[in-house]
Parts: C-alpha cells; sequence; structure tokens
C-alpha cells in the first residue's frame, strides 16, 4: 500500500481539504506540519499569526489523531523535512494545497522542485478559493482592478466547485518518525500580551464551523444592516478560520446558496459579497504582486508622507485623542482583531489624518491581526490611501467623530475600550474636548492626562491631505 505526505502547509482542516481526500483515496496517509522558523518573505507570520496557528495547530493533531493518523511536527527547512520524513515511512509522493500568497507559491516550487531530484512525485491541488486565479478577467484578458465588474463576471461564470467530505478514517503509515511537540515550535510570543485573545477565539475547524453555523443561525438576516456597527456584533468574526483554512469558502458558499433556509434572508448576498471582497484581494495580489510593497497607481510613489515615529506609536498605542480610533486601536492589540469599519476608520486617519505612510499600518496590522492575509491587507490598505485598486476617492477623508457617532450610537464601543471615558455623556464621548468642564471633572477626566488631547484638528488635517493628494494625483 503506497503512504503519501499531506503537508499542512494551509488549510489547517480535514473537511473539503482536497490533498487529504487524494492521499487518503491512494492508501495511508502521513499528515506533516513543518514550522520554517528562518523564513523571511512577505508572508513570513506575524505574532498574532503564530498565536493562531500554534492554537489551530492543536485542534488539527487532536482532528488527525481521531481519524487515525497522528500530525507529524518538525521544525526546520520544508524541503529537507519533508524528504526526511518520506524516506523514514517510505512515502512515494507529497500532496499539499496551493499557497494563494506569491512568496509562497515561488517557495513551492521549489520545494517540488528539490524532492522531485530526490525521486519523491509531488502533487499540488487548487488554491482555497472560489474561482481560480485568472479564471476572471475583463473582455480583453486583463485582471478587473473595480470590484463590481469583477464580481459580476465571478457570479456569471457559474457556481464554485462542490467541496468534498473529510475521510471518515485514515490509515496510518506503518513505519515511524520523530515528531516534536507544538510547544517546542516556540511559536507562542515571549511577552504575554494575547491574554484576551485566548478569551475571544477559539482556533480550529471545529470551532470554524460552530461559529459559522451561529453566525447564519442568529446573526445573517440582520448583517446588511448591522455589519458596519461597533457596538453590536453585526459581523460574523471568520476571516480568521478563513485566512488559516479552517473552513472552506466553498463549503461556505454552498452551505448558505444551498440551504432553503436562507434562500429569502435578505442579509445572504451581502455576505456573499463580502466574501467575494477577500476573492477580489487574492486575485490581485496574485495579478500584481508588486503592490505587496509599493502602490498599484505608481504616481503615489512620490506623496509626501510624513516620518514621524512619534505619531506613529500614539496610533498603535490607541493615543490619538479620537475616542473611536482609539477604541479600535486598544481592540486591536487586545484580541487581535476589529470590525472591518473600524478597521477603515483608523487606516482613514493614519493615512490622511496624520499623513503616514500605508505601509506602517500594514506592517502594524500584519503584525498584530489574527486574519492577516496578504491580500486583504494589502487591497485594504492601498484602498484606504487611494493608491490601490478599486480605491477609495483620494477626497474621501473619514471623520472620526461622524463615525463614531454613526457607528457607535450610543458610544458603547468607545466606553469598552477607552474605560476613562465611561463617564462621559453620549452627546460628548466621541469628542471629549467639546465637554464643559464640570462634565469633565464629574467623568473624572482632563484632557492631556486621563485622556490625550487630539493629535491634530481633523478639519485642518483632512485639508492638508487634500492639498497633497492634489499634487499627485494627475502625475
Amino acid at each position: 500500500m503506497p503512504t503519501t505526505i499531506v503537508w499542512y502547509s494551509n488549510a489547517f482542516r480535514t473537511d473539503d481539504q482536497p490533498a487529504l481526500r487524494g492521499a487518503y483515496e491512494r492508501g495511508a496517509v502521513a499528515p506533516v506540519y513543518i514550522y520554517d522558523s528562518q523564513y523571511t518573505g512577505p508572508s513570513a507570520m506575524g505574532g498574532a499569526t503564530k498565536w493562531w496557528v500554534h492554537h489551530s495547530l492543536r485542534a488539527l493533531s487532536v482532528r488527525l489523531s481521531q481519524m487515525g493518523s497522528p500530525l507529524i511536527v518538525r521544525k526546520g527547512d520544508p524541503a529537507t523535512e519533508l524528504r526526511k520524513v518520506a524516506h523514514a515511512l517510505g512515502a512515494d509522493r507529497v500532496m499539499f494545497c496551493e499557497a494563494i500568497e506569491p512568496d509562497l507559491q515561488q517557495r513551492d516550487e521549489e520545494i517540488e522542485h528539490e524532492l522531485g531530484k530526490h525521486g519523491i512525485e509531488v502533487e499540488r491541488f487548487k488554491m482555497d478559493l472560489l474561482w481560480p486565479i485568472g479564471s476572471v478577467m475583463t473582455k480583453d484578458g486583463n485582471p478587473y482592478q473595480v470590484f463590481t465588474p469583477f464580481w459580476k463576471m465571478a457570479l456569471s461564470t457559474g457556481m464554485p466547485d462542490e467541496p468534498v467530505d473529510a475521510p471518515k478514517k485514515l490509515i496510518k503509515p506503518e513505519g515511524h518518525t520523530a515528531s516534536v511537540s507544538i510547544d517546542e515550535l516556540g511559536l507562542l510570543p515571549d511577552i504575554e500580551w494575547y491574554t484576551q485573545m485566548e478569551e475571544r477565539w477559539t482556533p480550529g475547524e471545529h470551532a470554524a464551523r460552530g461559529r459559522f453555523t451561529s453566525f447564519m443561525e442568529h446573526r445573517l438576516s440582520d448583517y446588511a444592516e448591522d455589519r458596519n456597527r461597533l457596538d453590536i456584533p453585526g459581523w460574523s468574526a471568520m476571516s480568521p478560520h478563513i485566512h488559516f483554512g479552517e473552513i472552506s469558502v466553498r463549503r461556505m458558499w454552498h452551505t448558505i446558496s444551498e440551504d432553503s433556509r436562507w434562500q429569502q434572508v435578505k442579509g445572504k448576498e451581502h455576505y456573499l459579497r463580502e466574501i467575494g471582497w477577500r476573492e477580489f484581494a487574492q486575485h490581485l495580489i496574485n495579478h500584481f504582486p508588486r503592490t505587496i510593497d509599493e502602490p498599484l497607481r505608481e504616481q503615489f510613489k512620490g506623496f509626501p508622507w510624513s516620518k514621524s515615529k512619534k505619531a506613529l506609536d500614539k496610533w498603535k498605542r490607541g493615543q490619538t485623542g479620537y475616542p473611536v480610533v482609539d477604541a479600535a486601536m486598544r481592540n486591536l492589540w487586545a484580541e487581535g482583531w476589529m470590525p472591518n469599519r473600524a478597521r477603515m476608520i483608523v487606516a482613514s486617519f493614519l493615512c490622511k489624518d496624520l499623513r503616514i505612510s500605508w505601509e506602517e499600518g500594514m506592517a502594524w496590522f500584519w503584525d498584530t491581526l489574527v486574519d492577516a492575509d496578504l491580500g486583504s491587507n494589502t487591497l485594504g490598505w492601498q484602498w484606504t490611501a487611494g493608491c490601490g485598486a478599486d480605491a477609495a476617492p483620494y477626497f474621501r477623508v473619514f471623520n472620526p467623530v461622524s463615525q463614531g457617532e454613526k457607528f457607535d450610537p450610543d458610544g458603547d464601543y468607545v466606553r469598552r475600550w477607552c474605560p476613562e471615558l465611561a463617564k462621559l455623556d453620549t452627546k460628548v464621548i466621541h469628542q471629549p474636548w467639546e465637554a464643559a468642564p464640570m462634565e469633565l471633572s464629574a467623568a473624572g477626566i482632563t484632557l492631556g492626562e486621563e485622556y490625550p488631547e487630539p493629535m491634530v484638528d481633523h478639519k485642518e488635517a483632512r485639508e492638508a491631505a487634500l492639498a497633497a493628494y492634489e499634487n499627485v494625483k494627475g502625475k
């Protein structure tokens, strides 16, 4: 009976895992995860990502053991470790799901070449996408750079492939090879800032399926109205589970599309469209890999970004003096996540009020988000800065006060993450500098002490940003 290695470089699940299914149909299955701590490409894991992977691997390990073939964990160069495992177990083939990220695709090709030199066959399976890269193009054969026409064309190509079920039982290889413990990988950060992340999240395939089911049953119907709210959980919070492949986007798509319970639900199309934005981002990063570190719109290469480290640090720490911005940034640090509306608000503030480069914001998100995704992170930041695909108009500058009043109308989100403002009246909680001295005193606040004064005057900052954008937009 042939033995096949399933290299878990991504897609940490058993359901709709085509590499696992393919190996199962051949014979014995050896699931393998390899942590390459020396990898330094654009997709090298940030701190929050490592935390998630640590726990996701634990969940995957339990699941694979229950199925009959425990996860083999190694640390080092993937090609070298795969070759060693193959030799020890007598495996003649390695199967894995292709990476979405361009730098990891290049790595995968190099690994395939190296294994081939040692007589080990490699079989790669499709990326975790609804539609393959290159299948959604303009009539001229070019990539779409605007979401709406991309989405219309994607939908016109037909339904995404059907997901494949997980094997019920795996056959374990007869041989033996060493495996390190997940703890030995050293994925957990040295400083324990992640206590609230552990309270907020449960990584793993089982948790992903449970969260998705709960979202559909309790929140999908109101998703269109509630998804932008900061104070109520109108969002699905499925992004980290999707990013790490703990749940298949094909499974999600077909579950929502085919189950009769959701056919007339108002939020259904809005949610599928949000999944479509993730799809759009992955297609873009593959068609325009240079946007990982340079703007899609080349005229923005000369934009006069501020280099103020002091201002950047205040933004990172949630000390800007604008409550909704500060609440969102503290939410990010504590839980490794924030709602999408909050991401747009803080990104606009950094790029347009402070005029600090989108690259700085993208780097901070990459290290602190549990759903740090190369495609979505790049698209989102360049969209906000006005220099990428489907970019927000250069004159669109989010007002942090009105955004807070609209999407956190009672100030509950601010009160949770900026507790020093908790006693302020709702009418001034998003602009405490407008509170009367007696109101501030009653709330126990002295601006500049318990809570910072605004870093910038938003009106003046907006005008300065527009002037700078005006200089580069026509170049």
